[in-house]
Protein backbone atom coordinates (compact mmCIF):
# COMPACT_ATOMS: atom_id res chain seq x y z
CA UNK A 1 0.00 0.00 0.00
CA UNK A 2 1.61 3.21 -1.58
CA UNK A 3 0.02 5.28 1.79
CA UNK A 4 2.54 8.56 1.39
CA UNK A 5 2.60 8.82 -2.28
CA UNK A 6 -0.95 8.60 -2.62
CA UNK A 7 -1.66 10.72 0.45
CA UNK A 8 0.41 12.86 -1.46
CA UNK A 9 -1.50 13.40 -4.71
CA UNK A 10 -4.66 14.43 -2.80
CA UNK A 11 -2.79 16.63 -0.59
CA UNK A 12 -1.51 18.79 -3.90
CA UNK A 13 -4.55 18.03 -5.61
CA UNK A 14 -7.28 19.48 -3.13
CA UNK A 15 -4.65 21.71 -2.41
CA UNK A 16 -5.29 23.34 -5.64
CA UNK A 17 -8.71 23.30 -5.05
CA UNK A 18 -8.54 25.27 -2.07
CA UNK A 19 -6.56 28.11 -4.28
CA UNK A 20 -9.29 27.93 -6.79
CA UNK A 21 -12.60 27.88 -4.62
CA UNK A 22 -12.11 30.13 -1.80
CA UNK A 23 -9.98 32.63 -3.74
CA UNK A 24 -10.73 32.50 -7.71
CA UNK A 25 -14.19 34.16 -7.48
CA UNK A 26 -12.70 37.18 -5.69
CA UNK A 27 -9.08 37.18 -8.40
CA UNK A 28 -11.82 37.35 -11.03
CA UNK A 29 -13.84 40.20 -9.51
CA UNK A 30 -10.40 42.24 -8.98
CA UNK A 31 -9.63 41.62 -12.53
CA UNK A 32 -12.44 43.39 -13.01
CA UNK A 33 -15.16 40.57 -13.91
CA UNK A 34 -19.31 40.83 -13.23
CA UNK A 35 -20.60 38.53 -10.88
CA UNK A 36 -22.43 36.91 -13.53
CA UNK A 37 -19.40 36.52 -15.74
CA UNK A 38 -18.11 35.01 -12.35
CA UNK A 39 -20.71 32.74 -12.11
CA UNK A 40 -20.49 31.50 -15.67
CA UNK A 41 -16.82 31.22 -15.43
CA UNK A 42 -16.78 29.32 -11.93
CA UNK A 43 -19.33 26.96 -13.72
CA UNK A 44 -16.92 26.64 -16.41
CA UNK A 45 -14.32 25.02 -13.79
CA UNK A 46 -17.10 22.43 -12.51
CA UNK A 47 -18.36 21.59 -15.87
CA UNK A 48 -15.49 20.57 -17.41
CA UNK A 49 -15.78 17.57 -14.85
CA UNK A 50 -19.00 16.83 -16.91
CA UNK A 51 -16.74 15.41 -19.96
CA UNK A 52 -13.20 15.24 -19.15
CA UNK A 53 -13.43 12.16 -16.35
CA UNK A 54 -15.30 10.11 -18.90
CA UNK A 55 -13.17 10.57 -21.03
CA UNK A 56 -10.25 9.64 -19.24
CA UNK A 57 -12.29 6.70 -17.55
CA UNK A 58 -12.99 5.11 -20.92
CA UNK A 59 -9.41 5.44 -22.06
CA UNK A 60 -8.21 3.60 -18.72
CA UNK A 61 -10.74 0.91 -18.56
CA UNK A 62 -10.01 0.09 -22.37
CA UNK A 63 -6.74 0.35 -21.88
CA UNK A 64 -6.32 -1.55 -18.53
CA UNK A 65 -3.76 0.96 -17.01
CA UNK A 66 -4.69 4.15 -15.26
CA UNK A 67 -1.78 6.01 -13.65
CA UNK A 68 0.01 6.59 -17.50
CA UNK A 69 -3.37 8.28 -18.16
CA UNK A 70 -3.32 9.96 -14.82
CA UNK A 71 0.21 11.51 -15.78
CA UNK A 72 -0.35 13.19 -19.36
CA UNK A 73 -3.67 14.58 -17.39
CA UNK A 74 -1.90 16.10 -14.89
CA UNK A 75 1.00 17.45 -17.11
CA UNK A 76 -1.73 18.94 -19.83
CA UNK A 77 -2.96 21.00 -16.60
CA UNK A 78 0.07 22.02 -15.90
CA UNK A 79 1.24 23.75 -18.96
CA UNK A 80 -2.31 25.10 -19.74
CA UNK A 81 -2.34 26.52 -16.61
CA UNK A 82 0.48 29.14 -17.60
CA UNK A 83 -1.62 30.99 -20.08
CA UNK A 84 -3.60 32.22 -17.66
CA UNK A 85 -1.13 35.19 -16.58
CA UNK A 86 -1.86 36.74 -19.78
CA UNK A 87 -5.40 36.07 -20.43
CA UNK A 88 -7.74 39.26 -20.69
CA UNK A 89 -10.97 39.52 -21.37
CA UNK A 90 -13.90 37.11 -20.30
CA UNK A 91 -13.77 34.77 -23.64
CA UNK A 92 -9.46 34.77 -23.44
CA UNK A 93 -9.96 33.70 -19.19
CA UNK A 94 -13.00 31.30 -20.14
CA UNK A 95 -10.94 29.20 -22.67
CA UNK A 96 -7.98 29.08 -20.17
CA UNK A 97 -9.89 27.91 -17.49
CA UNK A 98 -11.52 25.27 -20.05
CA UNK A 99 -8.37 23.90 -20.88
CA UNK A 100 -6.80 23.60 -17.38
CA UNK A 101 -9.65 22.48 -15.48
CA UNK A 102 -10.46 19.99 -18.30
CA UNK A 103 -6.87 18.14 -17.23
CA UNK A 104 -6.62 18.72 -13.93
CA UNK A 105 -10.51 17.07 -13.06
CA UNK A 106 -9.60 14.39 -15.69
CA UNK A 107 -7.33 12.41 -13.60
CA UNK A 108 -9.11 12.29 -10.01
CA UNK A 109 -11.40 9.34 -10.37
CA UNK A 110 -8.74 7.04 -12.41
CA UNK A 111 -6.58 7.83 -8.88
CA UNK A 112 -9.47 6.99 -6.66
CA UNK A 113 -10.05 3.26 -8.40
CA UNK A 114 -6.09 3.03 -8.02
CA UNK A 115 -6.65 3.64 -4.31
CA UNK A 116 -9.36 1.47 -3.96
CA UNK A 117 -7.57 -1.14 -5.32
CA UNK A 118 -4.62 -0.62 -3.33
CA UNK A 119 -6.96 -1.14 -0.34
CA UNK A 120 -8.31 -4.52 -1.28
CA UNK A 121 -10.63 -5.72 0.97
CA UNK A 122 -9.86 -2.25 3.28
CA UNK A 123 -12.35 0.29 1.63
CA UNK A 124 -13.11 1.52 4.98
CA UNK A 125 -10.21 2.62 5.16
CA UNK A 126 -10.17 4.79 2.39
CA UNK A 127 -10.73 8.08 4.12
CA UNK A 128 -7.26 7.77 6.44
CA UNK A 129 -5.50 8.26 2.38
CA UNK A 130 -8.16 10.86 1.16
CA UNK A 131 -7.62 12.84 4.81
CA UNK A 132 -4.78 14.21 3.40
CA UNK A 133 -6.34 15.92 0.79
CA UNK A 134 -7.95 17.77 3.23
CA UNK A 135 -4.78 18.97 5.04
CA UNK A 136 -3.82 20.30 1.64
CA UNK A 137 -6.91 22.28 1.07
CA UNK A 138 -6.45 23.55 4.93
CA UNK A 139 -2.83 24.13 4.38
CA UNK A 140 -3.30 26.82 1.03
CA UNK A 141 -6.25 28.26 2.12
CA UNK A 142 -4.50 29.32 5.44
CA UNK A 143 -1.50 30.46 3.63
CA UNK A 144 -2.88 31.76 0.82
CA UNK A 145 -5.31 34.04 2.71
CA UNK A 146 -2.15 35.09 4.08
CA UNK A 147 -0.07 35.84 1.31
CA UNK A 148 -2.89 37.46 -0.70
CA UNK A 149 -4.00 40.06 2.17
CA UNK A 150 0.02 40.59 2.14
CA UNK A 151 0.74 40.61 -1.86
CA UNK A 152 -2.97 41.01 -3.68
CA UNK A 153 -4.92 38.66 -5.62
CA UNK A 154 -2.19 38.28 -8.38
CA UNK A 155 -0.35 35.48 -6.24
CA UNK A 156 -3.54 33.52 -6.78
CA UNK A 157 -3.07 31.80 -10.19
CA UNK A 158 0.76 31.50 -9.42
CA UNK A 159 -0.43 29.33 -6.28
CA UNK A 160 -2.46 27.17 -8.35
CA UNK A 161 0.38 26.79 -11.04
CA UNK A 162 2.70 25.69 -8.03
CA UNK A 163 -0.23 22.71 -6.54
CA UNK A 164 -0.53 21.92 -10.47
CA UNK A 165 3.32 21.59 -10.58
CA UNK A 166 3.29 19.31 -7.39
CA UNK A 167 0.13 16.78 -8.61
CA UNK A 168 2.34 16.28 -11.63
CA UNK A 169 5.52 15.01 -9.76
CA UNK A 170 3.59 12.45 -7.32
CA UNK A 171 1.53 10.99 -10.43
CA UNK A 172 5.41 9.97 -11.30
CA UNK A 173 5.70 7.95 -8.17
CA UNK A 174 2.37 6.48 -7.53
CA UNK A 175 2.47 2.42 -8.78
CA UNK A 176 -0.41 1.17 -10.94
CA UNK A 177 -3.49 -0.97 -9.75
CA UNK A 178 -5.60 -3.02 -11.71
CA UNK A 179 -8.99 -4.32 -10.91
CA UNK A 180 -9.62 -8.17 -10.52
CA UNK A 181 -9.16 -10.14 -13.09
CA UNK A 182 -12.39 -12.49 -12.19
CA UNK A 183 -15.09 -9.14 -11.73
CA UNK A 184 -13.72 -8.14 -15.68
CA UNK A 185 -16.63 -10.22 -17.27
CA UNK A 186 -20.45 -9.52 -17.98
CA UNK A 187 -20.46 -6.36 -16.37
CA UNK A 188 -22.26 -3.74 -18.70
CA UNK A 189 -22.03 -0.07 -17.12
CA UNK A 190 -25.40 0.40 -19.23
CA UNK A 191 -27.10 -2.37 -17.50
CA UNK A 192 -26.13 -0.90 -13.79
CA UNK A 193 -27.35 2.50 -15.04
CA UNK A 194 -30.56 1.31 -15.55
CA UNK A 195 -31.04 0.45 -11.19
CA UNK A 196 -33.00 2.76 -9.92
CA UNK A 197 -30.92 2.51 -6.35
CA UNK A 198 -28.20 4.04 -8.90
CA UNK A 199 -30.15 6.51 -10.43
CA UNK A 200 -31.27 7.97 -7.05
CA UNK A 201 -28.17 7.86 -5.49
CA UNK A 202 -25.81 9.98 -9.13
CA UNK A 203 -29.53 12.85 -8.72
CA UNK A 204 -28.55 12.88 -4.90
CA UNK A 205 -24.97 13.86 -5.17
CA UNK A 206 -25.72 16.01 -8.27
CA UNK A 207 -28.36 18.39 -5.98
CA UNK A 208 -26.57 18.06 -3.07
CA UNK A 209 -23.27 19.83 -5.35
CA UNK A 210 -25.39 22.05 -7.13
CA UNK A 211 -26.51 23.46 -3.68
CA UNK A 212 -22.73 24.30 -3.03
CA UNK A 213 -22.25 26.21 -6.37
CA UNK A 214 -23.63 29.34 -4.41
CA UNK A 215 -20.83 28.34 -1.92
CA UNK A 216 -17.83 27.91 -4.02
CA UNK A 217 -18.68 30.99 -6.38
CA UNK A 218 -19.86 33.53 -3.82
CA UNK A 219 -18.87 32.88 -0.17
CA UNK A 220 -16.08 34.63 -0.02
CA UNK A 221 -16.82 37.47 -1.57
CA UNK A 222 -20.11 37.28 0.51
CA UNK A 223 -18.10 37.43 3.32
CA UNK A 224 -16.00 40.10 2.16
CA UNK A 225 -19.18 42.75 1.15
CA UNK A 226 -19.87 42.13 5.23
CA UNK A 227 -16.34 43.20 6.37
CA UNK A 228 -14.65 39.92 6.58
CA UNK A 229 -10.98 40.66 5.85
CA UNK A 230 -8.75 37.96 3.69
CA UNK A 231 -7.68 36.40 6.70
CA UNK A 232 -10.97 35.83 8.16
CA UNK A 233 -12.31 34.31 5.15
CA UNK A 234 -9.30 32.03 4.99
CA UNK A 235 -9.62 30.80 8.57
CA UNK A 236 -13.58 30.31 8.22
CA UNK A 237 -12.56 28.54 5.16
CA UNK A 238 -10.07 26.31 6.92
CA UNK A 239 -12.38 25.76 9.88
CA UNK A 240 -14.64 24.13 7.72
CA UNK A 241 -12.06 21.57 6.13
CA UNK A 242 -10.49 21.42 9.66
CA UNK A 243 -13.62 19.44 11.31
CA UNK A 244 -14.00 17.63 7.78
CA UNK A 245 -10.58 16.30 9.16
CA UNK A 246 -11.79 14.83 12.09
CA UNK A 247 -14.87 13.07 9.87
CA UNK A 248 -12.34 11.24 7.40
CA UNK A 249 -10.26 10.34 10.48
CA UNK A 250 -13.11 8.64 11.77
CA UNK A 251 -14.84 7.58 8.87
CA UNK A 252 -14.87 3.64 9.32
CA UNK A 253 -16.42 3.95 12.25
CA UNK A 254 -19.29 5.92 10.91
CA UNK A 255 -19.54 3.85 7.95
CA UNK A 256 -19.82 0.91 9.93
CA UNK A 257 -22.40 1.91 12.41
CA UNK A 258 -24.69 4.05 10.39
CA UNK A 259 -24.48 2.70 6.79
CA UNK A 260 -23.86 5.16 3.69
CA UNK A 261 -27.26 5.42 2.74
CA UNK A 262 -28.24 7.49 6.56
CA UNK A 263 -25.14 9.02 6.54
CA UNK A 264 -26.33 10.92 2.60
CA UNK A 265 -29.89 11.49 4.61
CA UNK A 266 -28.23 13.34 7.07
CA UNK A 267 -25.74 15.39 5.34
CA UNK A 268 -28.50 16.78 3.18
CA UNK A 269 -30.61 17.90 5.82
CA UNK A 270 -27.59 19.71 7.61
CA UNK A 271 -27.07 21.16 3.70
CA UNK A 272 -30.52 22.77 4.21
CA UNK A 273 -30.08 24.09 7.15
CA UNK A 274 -26.47 25.38 6.30
CA UNK A 275 -26.94 27.26 3.71
CA UNK A 276 -29.31 28.89 5.35
CA UNK A 277 -27.31 30.47 8.16
CA UNK A 278 -24.61 31.78 5.88
CA UNK A 279 -27.68 33.40 3.70
CA UNK A 280 -29.24 34.64 6.93
CA UNK A 281 -26.76 35.04 9.15
CA UNK A 282 -23.52 36.31 7.51
CA UNK A 283 -23.14 39.18 10.26
CA UNK A 284 -23.07 36.92 13.13
CA UNK A 285 -19.58 35.20 13.47
CA UNK A 286 -20.68 32.83 15.63
CA UNK A 287 -23.70 31.40 13.18
CA UNK A 288 -20.73 31.23 10.75
CA UNK A 289 -18.72 29.24 12.44
CA UNK A 290 -21.47 26.96 13.57
CA UNK A 291 -22.24 26.73 9.57
CA UNK A 292 -18.96 26.09 8.28
CA UNK A 293 -18.87 23.42 11.05
CA UNK A 294 -21.46 21.41 9.07
CA UNK A 295 -18.95 21.53 5.99
CA UNK A 296 -17.72 17.89 7.94
CA UNK A 297 -21.23 16.81 6.80
CA UNK A 298 -22.15 18.37 3.32
CA UNK A 299 -18.84 17.72 2.19
CA UNK A 300 -16.51 15.39 4.28
CA UNK A 301 -19.57 13.03 5.34
CA UNK A 302 -21.34 13.13 2.22
CA UNK A 303 -18.13 12.18 0.06
CA UNK A 304 -16.67 9.50 1.91
CA UNK A 305 -19.95 8.14 1.95
CA UNK A 306 -20.65 8.44 -1.85
CA UNK A 307 -17.39 7.43 -2.76
CA UNK A 308 -17.96 4.27 -1.02
CA UNK A 309 -21.36 3.85 -2.90
CA UNK A 310 -19.80 4.35 -6.52
CA UNK A 311 -16.99 1.95 -5.32
CA UNK A 312 -19.87 -0.83 -4.70
CA UNK A 313 -22.34 0.11 -7.35
CA UNK A 314 -19.59 0.33 -10.27
CA UNK A 315 -17.37 -2.84 -9.26
CA UNK A 316 -14.82 -4.38 -11.89
CA UNK A 317 -13.72 -3.54 -15.03
CA UNK A 318 -16.71 -0.62 -14.58
CA UNK A 319 -14.24 1.10 -11.70
CA UNK A 320 -12.80 4.15 -13.68
CA UNK A 321 -15.89 5.06 -15.88
CA UNK A 322 -18.48 4.74 -12.62
CA UNK A 323 -15.67 6.87 -10.76
CA UNK A 324 -15.51 9.54 -13.76
CA UNK A 325 -19.39 8.99 -13.85
CA UNK A 326 -20.13 10.11 -10.35
CA UNK A 327 -17.53 13.11 -10.35
CA UNK A 328 -19.07 14.17 -13.33
CA UNK A 329 -22.95 13.89 -12.86
CA UNK A 330 -22.42 15.48 -8.96
CA UNK A 331 -19.51 17.89 -9.38
CA UNK A 332 -19.43 18.42 -13.28
CA UNK A 333 -23.14 18.69 -13.81
CA UNK A 334 -24.21 19.40 -10.26
CA UNK A 335 -21.33 22.05 -9.63
CA UNK A 336 -22.57 23.55 -13.15
CA UNK A 337 -25.97 24.49 -12.74
CA UNK A 338 -25.50 25.72 -9.19
CA UNK A 339 -23.13 28.20 -10.03
CA UNK A 340 -25.18 29.12 -12.89
CA UNK A 341 -27.81 29.64 -11.12
CA UNK A 342 -25.92 31.38 -8.14
CA UNK A 343 -24.75 33.53 -10.94
CA UNK A 344 -27.53 34.84 -12.27
CA UNK A 345 -29.24 35.23 -8.57
CA UNK A 346 -26.71 36.64 -6.91
CA UNK A 347 -26.74 40.91 -8.26
CA UNK A 348 -30.63 40.53 -8.64
CA UNK A 349 -32.34 38.46 -6.13
CA UNK A 350 -29.57 38.95 -3.29
CA UNK A 351 -27.39 36.93 -1.04
CA UNK A 352 -30.42 35.74 0.89
CA UNK A 353 -32.31 34.66 -2.21
CA UNK A 354 -29.67 32.49 -3.23
CA UNK A 355 -28.48 30.81 -0.79
CA UNK A 356 -32.07 29.99 -0.31
CA UNK A 357 -32.63 28.45 -3.18
CA UNK A 358 -29.57 26.32 -2.52
CA UNK A 359 -31.26 25.12 0.82
CA UNK A 360 -34.12 23.86 -1.30
CA UNK A 361 -31.73 22.21 -4.05
CA UNK A 362 -30.70 20.19 -0.67
CA UNK A 363 -33.57 19.24 0.59
CA UNK A 364 -34.33 17.86 -3.01
CA UNK A 365 -31.38 15.67 -3.14
CA UNK A 366 -32.74 14.61 0.58
CA UNK A 367 -35.88 13.49 -1.74
CA UNK A 368 -33.49 11.54 -4.38
CA UNK A 369 -31.38 10.28 -1.52
CA UNK A 370 -34.92 8.13 -0.20
CA UNK A 371 -34.24 5.97 -3.15
CA UNK A 372 -30.92 4.44 -2.70
CA UNK A 373 -30.95 1.14 -1.63
CA UNK A 374 -31.89 0.50 2.02
CA UNK A 375 -30.16 -3.28 2.37
CA UNK A 376 -26.52 -1.51 1.68
CA UNK A 377 -24.63 -0.81 4.52
CA UNK A 378 -21.46 0.47 2.48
Amino acid sequence: MPYARLSSYYFFHFGALGALVPYWGPYLLERGFAPAAIGVLMAILMGTKIVAPNVWGVLADRAGERMPVVRVGALLAMLTMVPVFWADGFWTMALVMAAFSFFWNAPLPLVEAVTFNHLGARVSRYASVRVWGSIGFIVTVLLLGWWQEWAGSSVVPAAVLVLFIGVWLTCLVIPDRGHAEALQAHLSLRALLARREILAFLAACALMQASHGAYYAFYSIHLESHGYGDTAVGALWALGVGIEVLVFINMHRLLTRFGARRLLLASLLLAVVRWLLIGTFVELVAVQLIAQSLHAATFGAFHAAAIHLAHHYFPGSTQGRGQALYNSVSFGVGGAVGSLIAGSLWSGAGATATFAVASGLAGLGFIAALGVDRHGRW
